[in-house]
């Protein structure tokens, strides 16, 4: 309960932020010219729910929309910056995730997101906040409130839209509450802890080893000791459930998954980024509730 009042309180204080940063831009004349507001999102998960927001009244810009792509370590490209520098909206993640988008956004003339702010998630804790069903929905109302800010001559459209996605969310959070009937409390470990959110929303109980949990949190390399560690425990049982990166692989994480085979643990595997098959991020999460239900059946 902590962790979703926190949420909220930012999400509110979220709002006063947008009306401030709004009201010194000058955005709204461009929105007028062209009948469309420039959106640009610094990754495709969060530029998926602009678009589902904003329909036909926005022109939406994911930077980074490959699953190729690791956002943070991303130079981002003199095009890269001059699309965020012509922006109305921006929507960053934050959090450390894309610390390249952040700065390039305070000195553009835009209406700033921060995902990670909005959900009450601060620099050096878990930056991978879509995975969160409390962030999602605390984001997409205060990209509606920006939209508005913006235009607000179409705030009646905005504001269907946004019932639309809440619908699709809710949907999605409807699943989850269905497999958490299956999962609660039951163990997992992860290569990389990007869906623990997720996790958490399900039920699941991390059961990672410390030290291997806390070296792929620093970005360093994990010792022998503790591969060792996670290696054992998928052996002894005390791991039912093992989440992949593919995005991250390496020889390390292969003797894990190896082991985890060695004993038919089952496992999910899932990246940082939105695969290019799903066109939003609610549709991705479905699939993803829909791969964690089916890996434990």
């Amino acid at each position: 309960m902590h962790r979703i009042t926190r949420i909220a309180i930012a999400a509110l204080a979220s709002v006063g932020m947008l009306a401030s940063v709004a009201a010194c831009g000058s955005g709204q004349s461009t929105s007028e010219k062209n009948g469309t507001i420039e959106v640009v999102a610094s990754v495709n998960q969060w530029g998926t729910v602009a678009k589902t927001l904003g329909g036909d009244n926005v022109n939406v810009t994911s930077i980074i929309n490959s699953t190729n792509v690791d956002a943070h370590d991303y130079e981002p490209t003199t095009s890269d910056i001059a699309k965020l520098q012509k922006a109305q909206v921006i929507i960053v993640n934050g959090a450390g995730y894309d610390a390249w988008a952040v700065k390039a956004a305070q000195t553009a003339n835009a209406t700033i997101v921060n995902a990670a702010e909005v959900g009450g998630v601060n620099d050096g804790e878990n930056p991978h906040v879509w995975f969160s069903a409390e962030v999602r929905k605390a984001v997409a109302q205060a990209i509606t409130k920006a939209y508005e800010q913006v235009d607000a001559a179409k705030k009646n459209d905005f504001d269907k839209m946004n019932d639309q996605w809440t619908a699709e969310e809710n949907n999605v959070e409807s699943k989850i509450a269905e497999v958490r009937q299956k999962t609660d409390g039951l163990a997992y470990a992860a290569t990389e802890s990007v869906a623990s959110y997720l996790a958490e929303d399900m039920g699941l109980t991390d059961a990672t080893p410390s030290g291997y949990a806390r070296a792929t949190a620093n970005e360093s390399e994990p010792t022998p000791t503790d591969i060792k560690q996670f290696t054992d425990a998928l052996k002894a049982g005390e791991i039912k459930l093992l989440v992949v990166n593919t995005q991250e692989e390496s020889e390390l994480t292969g003797k894990i998954t190896d082991a985890a085979k060695s004993v038919e643990v089952p496992m999910v595997e899932l990246t940082e980024q939105m695969p290019e098959q799903y066109d939003s991020l609610t549709a991705w999460m479905e699939g993803l509730v829909d791969a964690f239900s089916q890996a434990i059946a």
